[in-house]
């Protein structure tokens, strides 16, 4: 099943397919897409970190860094459907875009709908160009999927605002130099009232500590991608404050709605190509005549599939103009819990080989071992799958809330 998007996106398709033919990197082929900055690797030659800039100079002229964007703060004002179109002839092309993480996904948005002029003036352009990398400080020891339980506290003083708490599984934390948090700023009010938005810097501008002690966590796939901060008296100006104090809560959730939901058009292409290379391991292994084998890629090809009619579906709603509904939070649930199985059967293929790791330093994983371990966190971060199947009994069905306990 495909759909006719109309004279107008087909004529979108064939621009950005003529403008990525014409402007192949060749030695950028197959890397994939890139959530930072060119160079940014220890593992880039000289070659390729040029070859990143000059590629980032390429989109950047084409406004195809943040496209999304509306185009009077940097971007192209690309629709729902359109980006879907561009990532699918990314893909199809085999080159990466370069895309600015947590800052074009999920800051950015929330500084365009609740910033006011001035902060978008400042704080989107230096995204765009790659100047602030951010990482994302929601979750606590205590308080991982109630966001609104926070208890990492700021207080005004004069025209700053300091910030003392802990945070907890902030992903690419070692890579950002600034931290969008969410913390209470007015404790005498309903907890989801008090809270406040806060775009602080790691460090200050002599280079000195802002207050934020940076602490990785080691994974049991022996990745250190999460990091926890304790937080003292880390500094930030007023103008940081997004949406104003004491309201934070509605920016978090602007966060929150592109973080669950935003690619939920095109990320079945990810899986795609995952499962065909697990595909290829089984003809290597002699296994793709088994019987069982054969069944448990039967079972991931079909939701693969259903991702993407889901995909199609939303693209459909949004080509129509509609508001999509729920499509968040059961698409979060769906790839989450999905993947985590497809780890099971990708282990269960590779057999007793997936309990030795690669040589080399350090906690070396291959990648169907990867698969396996690190799939387990998709059910937890961005909300947990207990949390999305709450919102979507209770919001989307109507079902009565869940019991409290006590």
């Amino acid at each position: 099943m495909e759909l006719d998007l109309g004279p107008e996106l087909r004529s979108f398709r064939d621009e950005i397919r003529t403008f990525l033919s014409e402007h192949r990197i060749e030695e950028l082929a197959g890397v994939g897409i890139q959530a930072g900055f060119a160079g940014q690797s220890d593992e880039d030659s000289e070659a390729r970190a040029a070859a990143w800039r000059a590629w980032e100079d390429t989109l950047a002229k084409e406004h195809l860094i943040c496209p999304q964007w509306p185009a009077e703060v940097g971007g192209r004002g690309l629709s729902g459907v359109e980006m879907a179109i561009l990532n699918e002839e990314f893909e199809r092309e085999n080159m990466p875009r370069v895309v600015r993480g947590m800052g074009e996904s999920l800051v950015g948005p929330s500084i365009i709908v609740h910033g006011s002029d001035e902060q978008k003036a400042y704080f989107l352009p230096r995204i765009v160009n790659g100047t602030d990398r951010y990482c994302q400080g929601f979750s606590e020891p205590d308080h991982g999927s109630d966001l609104g339980g926070v208890e990492t506290r700021a207080e005004v003083d004069g025209d700053e605002i300091v910030v003392t708490g802990q945070k907890v599984w902030t992903s690419g934390a070692h890579l950002a130099n600034t931290i969008f948090v969410l913390c209470r700023t007015d404790p005498d009010v309903p907890k989801h009232r008090g809270l406040s938005y806060v775009l602080v810097p790691m460090r200050r501008e002599d280079g000195s500590s802002n207050g934020i002690d940076l602490q990785p966590l080691r994974q049991m796939s022996g990745a250190s991608g999460f990091c926890q901060e304790f937080i003292d008296g880390a500094r930030a100006p007023l103008f940081n404050v997004i949406g104003g104090l004491n309201n934070g809560w509605r920016v978090a959730m602007t966060t929150l709605g592109n973080e669950r939901g935003g690619s939920a058009t095109t990320q079945h292409l990810r899986y795609e190509k995952e499962f065909w290379d697990l595909v290829d391991t089984a003809r290597k292994q002699a296994a793709s005549d088994d019987p069982l084998v054969r069944q448990d890629l039967a079972w991931a090809y079909t939701h693969v599939e259903l991702m993407r009619y889901s995909g199609l579906r939303l693209l459909a709603t949004l080509a129509a103009k509609r508001e999509p509904g729920p499509e968040a939070s059961v698409n979060k649930l769906f790839w989450s819990e999905y993947h985590k199985r497809f780890g099971n059967v990708a282990i269960n293929l590779v057999g007793a080989q997936g309990m030795i790791r690669p040589e080399g330093a350090g906690y070396r994983t291959d990648r169907w071992q990867q698969a396996f371990l690190g799939s387990r966190a998709g059910t937890i971060f961005s909300g947990t799958s207990e949390i999305q199947k709450n919102i979507i009994g209770e919001r989307a069905l109507g079902l009565p809330k869940e019991p409290v306990v006590g």
